[in-house]
């Protein structure tokens, strides 16, 4: 398991767990410029081929999280998945990303 505080920022965690190539991402608090870094290093420091970035407990999105979300559909190809919150949803959806085969129902 590997937990990643990118700075002393209490509004924000990325928590990895790596099972059958699968790397597991939860993220909770704000993924804005100053953390979207961190969540991108977590969901690809253990080289998997695959990722799910578990955003239910995301609380605020902004553009800088929605190009670490592009870089990892880039990278990760069909390999993506991403469980969005309600705020992450509305965010993609204003984006014109609501149709994107990585963003689960």
């Amino acid at each position: 398991m590997f937990v990643d505080q990118d700075g002393p920022d209490p509004n924000f965690s990325a928590t990895t767990a790596v099972a059958d190539g699968i790397a597991t991402v939860t993220v909770t608090g704000e993924v804005d410029m100053s953390t979207a870094d961190a969540m991108v290093r977590a969901a690809t420091k253990d080289a998997a081929p695959a990722a799910t970035l578990d955003l239910r407990q995301v609380t605020f999105f902004d553009s800088a999280a929605i190009h670490a979300v592009l870089q990892l559909a880039e990278q990760l190809g069909s390999g993506l998945t991403v469980l969005p919150s309600t705020q992450v949803r509305r965010v993609l959806e204003i984006s014109g990303l609501a149709g994107q085969p990585w963003l689960s129902d």
